[in-house]
């Protein structure tokens, strides 16, 4: 069974659907960067192993970066699922998991990098946005597409009920995502992720 060490800097509530999906694999520990992170007292009712490596602790990224390796190394992750985790990870800790580090992000990428994705997507004008679960490379929020989903954008939207309606869908996303790596039925080619499995088409998953 593979292990999968979850990171998270809030609420958690894609650890909570991580949880809740009863993945084939044993989740080994949720870490958080930060001591007052929400998620942290529902990973531990549920029987989680938690810690806190608090990024205020550490003079430098890289010092952040090597503690937090070390934490994570102690659970022999398979996987490494990062779920809310609000912290940019430097390029020789996202090589060092290369393959096997996975993020959401909520847009679909490639469209809507980094924060406020919500409102920039209101002021775009877009009418689909969305979510994605992607592998993490050096390059922040850009890397091999495993799952999107992607919900209408209504005339009245606001940040909030738009947020609301893929936060939702994150919690569809995600579990499948992880699924499919632990099930081992995810490949890399060229830089596009192939998914085996009658059920592929679900790597696209659209709100009517």
């Amino acid at each position: 069974m593979k292990n999968i060490v979850i990171l998270i800097s809030g609420r958690g509530s894609n650890m909570e659907a991580l949880v809740r999906a009863r993945l084939p694999a044993k989740i080994a520990a949720v870490i958080s960067n930060r001591a007052d992170a929400a998620g942290l007292k529902f990973a531990a009712q549920s029987g989680l192993p938690t810690q806190v490596v608090d990024e205020r602790a550490f003079s430098s990224r890289e010092a952040f970066d090597d503690a937090l390796a070390t934490a994570i190394d102690q659970h022999s992750p398979d996987l490494v699922a990062l779920a809310g985790f609000m912290r940019v990870l430097g390029g020789d800790f996202v090589r060092h998991y290369s393959g096997r580090m996975v993020n959401i992000h909520p847009s679909l990428l490639p469209a809507f990098p980094g924060l406020h994705t919500h409102r920039r997507a209101l002021q775009e004008g877009v009418k689909l946005h969305g979510c994605t679960v992607h592998f993490v490379t050096p390059q922040i929020d850009h890397g091999p597409i495993i799952a999107q989903a992607a919900v209408p954008v209504h005339a009245g939207d606001t940040e909030r009920t738009l947020a609301a309606r893929v936060l939702h869908q994150e919690h569809r996303v995600y579990p499948l995502a992880i699924r499919w790596f632990v099930e081992g039925r995810l490949a890399v080619e060229n830089g596009i992720v192939r998914v085996d499995g009658p059920d592929a088409r679900q790597a696209l998953l659209v709100e009517e």
